[in-house]
């Protein structure tokens, strides 16, 4: 099976991590809660972390899992 073409800076998988991140510190320097920013930090990790993957496979340095 062909692996699908790297993600360039500019694919939404890229710019929704970047933008999670981005409410994430907003909602820390407004002084949201704590529960609100685990669910934030979670949310950016978890995109971020999907985006590397993904990249991985397609580079061909590591089979994607899918859980």
């Amino acid at each position: 099976m062909k692996r699908p073409a790297p993600l360039q800076p500019d694919h939404p998988m890229y710019t929704d991590a970047v933008a999670a991140y981005k409410r994430y510190r907003d909602a820390q320097e407004a002084g949201a809660p704590a529960e609100e920013l685990e669910h934030l930090r979670q949310h950016a990790e978890f995109l971020f972390q999907s985006a590397a993957d993904y990249q991985l496979y397609a580079l061909e340095h590591q089979p994607l899992v899918r859980h």
